[in-house]
């Protein structure tokens, strides 16, 4: 398996050199300055190729640009409107150029709108460690006080509505304004400044749109992009829904196994795959991660290791990011069963047999309190996660 490290590019507060120093053996990033819709051109991508190649004193790092997270997916692409098609052009050529300079494996997702959902960036936990969490209380108080989005009573049972109320009522300005905040920060472009009318005019796009129609949608899109993947010799990996349950009226396809294995089928061509993320799927309690890495492993491309504590039994309910060993995901288990897929594909004489991971997300502790890096992505937390996964992994291949 091998150890890779997300870098958000030079505005990045954790440098080439501190992925260096943590032992990572290769880089996941993006071009998230490039708008969504036109073309990673050729220059772009080895500008960044050049930075992570070196330290800021100049020096070889040694690292290189493995996976792409993420190419992004326009809304219009998912919604099949406006200039759906030109973006599904404009994708295929950013692949091209992504595989002339030698990078095979691209993670994205078909999340509706927000690309991730969590009510607070740094909760605070009682060793003093700051993580994400996601409380589906002040979610829905958001939704129904603040959003006041059409129809968002239907969508929560009588008791949360009762208490989202009473949790709104304590809020003042301040703490209204931190909620709405976290959640919009998972709306591309709207992190810095929250706009309700730009959410609820986002969110009306979709008016119409089922799950069955944006399922549909996104087999079309596979359909487009899979068969030219594999020509070019790349793995296409979807992440999942974040987390994996339907949120604001949207649609959600992509929460839980039968998902997968649904569009698996649909365009069954090897470089359609998955990005198994743990701490995604994980905040699903009927989610089984090590079953899911066992059944769908031949298509899994790329692995998010991370943990998250469960605050309810209920599919849809609160959870906090935990320490990578310390939540509801047996990591031990899911690592084993990653282990055995790659010596299934190394059996098979698969060139692909090496799955990449990165730690995915980790705890705000010691130093990274006051660095404040991109939320989830701390430099000691993560070091500290990978060095724990590694450890695991270590250990099994020790046997």
């Amino acid at each position: 398996m091998r150890q890779t490290w997300r870098w958000f590019g030079p505005q990045d507060r954790v440098m080439i050199e501190d992925m260096l120093q943590a032992g990572v053996e290769g880089v996941v990033s993006a071009l998230h300055h490039v708008p969504t819709g036109d073309v990673w051109t050729p220059e772009e991508i080895a500008r960044r190729q050049q930075l992570i190649a070196r330290c800021s004193d100049g020096s070889a790092s040694g690292l290189a640009w493995d996976v792409v997270e993420s190419l992004p997916v326009s809304e219009d692409i998912k919604k099949q409107k406006g200039d759906w098609r030109t973006h599904i052009a404009n994708y295929k050529q950013s692949m091209k150029h992504l595989a002339d300079a030698g990078i095979e494996i691209i993670c994205y997702n078909f999340m509706p709108v927000l690309d991730w959902t969590r009510t607070n960036l740094a909760y605070r936990l009682p060793t003093g460690a700051t993580c994400m969490r996601f409380d589906f209380i002040d979610f829905a108080a958001f939704d129904l006080f603040i959003l006041e989005r059409k129809g968002a009573k239907d969508d929560f049972p009588e008791d949360v509505i009762e208490a989202a109320k009473e949790r709104f009522a304590k809020l003042d300005d301040a703490a209204k304004i931190e909620l709405a905040e976290s959640i919009i920060f998972g709306l591309p472009g709207d992190a810095e400044a929250p706009s309700m009318e730009k959410v609820r005019a986002n969110l009306a796009e979709y008016d119409g749109i089922s799950e069955e129609r944006l399922r549909s949608n996104f087999v079309d899109f596979l359909e487009e992009i899979a068969p030219l993947a594999q020509s070019l010799g790349m793995r296409f990996g979807c992440h999942p829904d974040d987390p994996p349950f339907g949120l604001l009226g949207l649609p959600r396809v992509m929460s839980k196994e039968a998902d997968y294995k649904y569009l698996m089928d649909a365009v069954d061509i090897p470089a359609n795959g998955i990005t198994l993320c743990s701490g995604s799927l994980g905040a699903r309690p009927d989610n089984d991660l090590p079953g899911m890495m066992e059944r769908l492993g031949d298509r899994v491309h790329f692995l998010h290791l991370r943990n998250v504590v469960l605050e309810s039994s209920d599919i849809k309910g609160s959870f906090y990011e935990a320490e990578h060993l310390g939540g509801h995901v047996d990591m031990v288990a899911l690592m084993k069963a990653a282990l055995a897929e790659e010596e299934r594909r190394r059996a098979q004489g698969r060139k692909d047999w090496s799955i990449p991971f990165r730690p995915d997300h980790g705890l705000d502790i010691l130093d990274d309190l006051k660095r404040q890096a991109q939320p989830g992505y701390p430099a000691i937390g993560r070091l500290k996660g990978l060095a724990e996964l590694r450890g695991i992994m270590v250990a099994l291949e020790h046997g």
